[in-house]
């Protein structure tokens, strides 16, 4: 196979790798690949995403076949021949010793004659997928077009990544890290913002997005508690995970904070019952504290937030997001 940095691009090849990525980025994978069958002879290919989430491979995109073998996707990924493409980093083609018997039970009884998968890894060298290009021609496929398609890989790497989570980034100020969660609770990361150690170290966060995800919330905000006994401001908005965002979920991002107007502890606990349409009683019922006490905490939110009233007060604490969250 030729080392991509041995072969010389035409203007044509460069012409045709820029419409690649400009599909790739625009999420037409159609586009991509009749950009991409201007330089390499296909008839058909197949995208296989490799989720993080469950250790598992699977068909995320294809054309031209017709059928795929649902086994296919993790019989491939038991070959040698698959663990040597991912050691290098290139193109294996079809055919070519340890990959004969998949060759002749998932290719050469729906005609195709010849093969090439590749390994999808990103830029900065995460793994995401195989992409299968096959062609009807035995001879369509040679070294070159192995080293065009391994040059062009980081960008077609985009296709398959699951981890990416696609969501509107206007109205999370900087600062945030955040995770994203499906409605069972498997956990992604989300794309263009770092991960937080402190929402993924906490497991009552995957059913706190999955009761979010069921609300007709579109956002919401809140104190968290972390476990390591800071506070953290904490903000749940509507998201699509998996491969274009296909999959209804949840990004719940945070980032450290002092406790505003100056509260205390108690207070915000004194507020978020109040929030919730507590009476003092109630609120000293529910915190084991006398009512004088729960009165004179009042007092002081009031002074602190400005408010007269315990429904200006539980305005500003809802639009501010100045309750305690409230984990399952």
């Amino acid at each position: 196979m030729l080392p991509s940095d041995q072969i010389t691009l035409s203007p044509h090849h460069l012409r045709v790798f820029a419409e690649v990525g400009f599909h790739v980025a625009g999420r037409g994978t159609e586009g991509a690949m009749a950009a991409l069958r201007g330089v390499v002879p296909m008839d058909a290919y197949e995208f296989v995403a490799f989720d993080p989430a469950t250790g598992r491979h699977q068909s995320l995109v294809s054309d031209g076949y017709s059928r795929v073998d649902a086994d296919a996707a993790e019989e491939y990924v038991r070959l040698d021949s698959y663990r040597a493409a991912m050691a290098a980093g290139e193109p294996v083609l079809m055919g070519s010793p340890g990959t004969e018997r998949y060759f002749r039970r998932h290719l050469e009884p729906y005609g195709w004659r010849a093969g090439i998968t590749t390994p999808l890894f990103l830029a900065e060298g995460r793994y995401t997928g195989l992409l299968h290009l096959n062609a009807r021609d035995p001879g369509a496929f040679t070294p070159r077009t192995g080293a065009l398609i391994g040059a062009v890989s980081p960008t077609l790497a985009h296709v398959t990544d699951l981890r990416r989570c696609v969501i509107d980034p206007v109205g999370l100020p900087p600062g945030f890290h955040a995770v994203a969660y499906d409605r069972v609770g498997v956990r992604r990361d989300v794309a263009g913002l770092p991960p937080s150690a402190a929402i993924a170290a906490e497991p009552a966060m995957a059913a706190l997005a999955r009761e979010f995800i069921d609300s007709r919330e579109l956002n919401r905000r809140g104190l968290w508690l972390g476990r390591d006994g800071a506070w953290r401001e904490v903000r749940l908005l509507r998201a699509g995970v998996g491969f274009q965002g296909a999959i209804q979920g949840a990004v719940i991002a945070e980032r450290p904070s002092a406790l505003p107007y100056e509260l205390t502890a108690r207070e915000v606990d004194v507020l978020t019952q109040v929030a919730r349409g507590d009476s003092n009683p109630q609120i000293a019922a529910t915190l084991v504290l006398s009512v004088r006490t729960v009165t004179t905490h009042l007092e002081h939110i009031f002074a602190k937030l400005g408010c007269d009233s315990r429904t200006r007060v539980t305005t500003k604490a809802l639009a501010e997001g100045l309750c305690r969250l409230d984990l399952p």
